[in-house]
């Protein structure tokens, strides 16, 4: 049986009581899937036809880049969607390889069924509409960090995207051996990066808290 508490939590049916949700979802068509850690869900390149919403657990995209190196995208957790933005359209394709990062359980309604759905509550559509922009913003921001070519650059361009317009100190939400992956880099070579900018003036690391002495220095690193 579906959890509604937790499903009116996703992003797509945001707005909906859990009663409303299930009343919604009576004559609805869909599937419960489980799948083991470190298990592939689904291939790159493979059609999306189902709207796929992480019920439980996590999964993470996965890319490889023209060397073969494989690249993580992004973790994806309960209750978010995945490849949202690639439901509709011509070339209706993952983009990237989905794999479980621990014991999860995925929701999948077929396309026919969640245009039912869409058609029953303008929230949900609006939900959705708002779900693949920010998805497709997401995308946009991901191609254009993964193409900085050098470490110090994809540091000072994700530092000053924690700090924004304001804070100088940021506290990294992730480890270092996390901020690795997601850099797709080794640990020891993001440790060194980390080092120079610091013996440099640009940077001072405490830990997870970082505070950036010299945004000028860093904005200009991004232009190199």
């Amino acid at each position: 049986m579906l959890n509604f508490e937790l499903l009116a939590q996703s992003p797509v049916f945001r707005g909906l009581q859990a009663g409303q949700l299930e009343q919604i979802m009576e004559d609805i068509h869909f599937q419960v899937r489980r799948y083991q850690k470190a298990e592939q869900i689904v291939d790159a390149g493979a059609p999306c036809l189902d709207l796929i919403i992480v019920l439980s657990g996590s999964v993470k995209g996965e890319m490889a880049d023209y060397t073969g190196k494989t690249i993580k995208i992004e973790d994806i957790e309960a209750p978010r969607p995945l490849a949202s933005a690639f439901l509709f359209g011509q070339n209706n394709r993952f983009p990237v390889n989905v794999i479980a990062n621990e014991e999860v359980s995925l929701l999948y309604i077929s396309r026919p069924e969640f245009l039912k759905i869409l058609q029953k509550d303008q929230r949900i559509l609006t939900n959705y509409l708002n779900s693949i922009s920010s998805r497709a913003q997401f995308l946009s921001a991901r191609i254009k960090f993964l193409s900085f070519k050098t470490i110090r650059q994809k540091i000072a361009h994700y530092l000053l995207e924690l700090a924004g317009d304001r804070l100088a100190v940021v506290e990294l939400p992730l480890s270092q051996a996390q901020l690795a992956e997601f850099f797709a880099v080794t640990r020891p070579s993001l440790a060194r990066a980390l080092g120079e900018m610091a013996d440099e003036k640009l940077i001072e690391v405490r830990r997870r808290t970082i505070r950036i002495v010299d945004k000028q220095k860093m904005n200009a690193l991004l232009q190199n």
